[in-house]
């Protein structure tokens, strides 16, 4: 099947991001302008559900539907209480400060996986990145509510789009590096011990390095209900430019759709049998396509 990505709202201008469903309606970020917006199905009214978001990222609900996000401007992770009130989870590993949270995924045992890129777009100019790597993190919640975080990753240089899998035994990262020559862009499967420790990762796909063209690698992804990875990469530079990429779970592409936008950024399943696919750019896009998969997400 064939799918056809349709505009649901003119470009807004700077990066949209982190689409997430929450049961009757599509949340997105708008970095640039700190806000998320609400896209409304059975309408295709789009309106402002929250503004002073301070930069935030990448959205994800846990199992009890609170929404979590990356505050790249904040440089944290913080829950968007339902009152209005944003709550600050974790800010810091080892006693230095987060780097700028960019995607996370979270368990069924509540347990946070974020990527920790540094990203000095959406921060403050006079930040200075304290941390001396780019690593996944885990915060796990406490009894009170307070989290602990602890780096998992001691192989990544750009981490970028995160999920686990639903049977949580399989964290997926995206190696990204799309500015850099010399570096992998690969989709990694790392095995998650009893402990909360990974295992060493499977390359189940790369973008590849030739030290001349800059394959523009994953940004974000998502699943469906077979375990397979739906995915935003790509770009006219080079390769064979905009997609979404369907991988099985051991790396086998499965299908690839070209976006009509020069960057896709990441995707999600909505709609009331989850099988519409949305997706979010660079430039502020947000495509809705019929699909023939079924979208699988923790919540709802």
């Amino acid at each position: 099947m064939e799918w056809r990505f349709q505009l649901a709202a003119q470009p807004y201008g700077g990066i949209t991001e982190g689409p997430v469903w929450d049961g009757e309606a599509i949340l997105f970020t708008h970095i640039p302008a700190s806000r998320i917006m609400r896209y409304d199905p059975d309408t295709g009214d789009i309106t402002q559900w929250r503004d002073g978001t301070n930069h935030t990222n990448g959205l994800v609900h846990d199992a009890q539907g609170n929404l979590f996000g990356c505050c790249s401007g904040g440089r944290s992770i913080v829950r968007f209480n339902p009152d209005g009130t944003t709550t600050t989870v974790a800010d810091r590993v080892d006693g230095q400060k987060l780097n700028t949270p960019n995607d996370l995924a979270i368990d069924a045992q509540g347990r946070i996986w974020f990527t920790n890129p540094w990203n000095a777009v959406n921060i403050d100019p006079s930040e200075v990145e304290e941390l001396d790597n780019r690593s996944v993190l885990r915060a796990d919640p406490q009894p009170g509510g307070s989290y602990t975080v602890t780096r998992v990753t001691f192989d990544t240089t750009m981490p970028n789009g995160i999920l686990v899998s639903a049977d949580g035994r399989t964290l997926y990262v995206a190696e990204s590096n799309s500015d850099a020559l010399d570096l992998d862009r690969e989709l990694r499967a790392y095995p998650i011990n009893d402990d909360g420790s990974l295992g060493p990762y499977t390359t189940l796909h790369t973008f590849g390095k030739d030290g001349t063209a800059v394959h523009r690698g994953i940004d974000g992804m998502c699943l469906d209900i077979d375990g397979n990875i739906v995915a935003t990469a790509g770009w006219p530079q080079a390769g064979p430019g905009s997609m979404i990429y369907v991988f099985s779970p051991t790396g086998r592409v499965l299908e690839t759709h070209r976006v009509p936008a020069v960057r896709p950024t990441n995707c999600c399943f909505g709609g009331p049998d989850r099988t519409t696919l949305y997706v979010t750019s660079t430039d502020g896009h947000f495509f809705r396509a019929e699909t023939d998969r079924v979208g699988w997400a923790i919540y709802p």
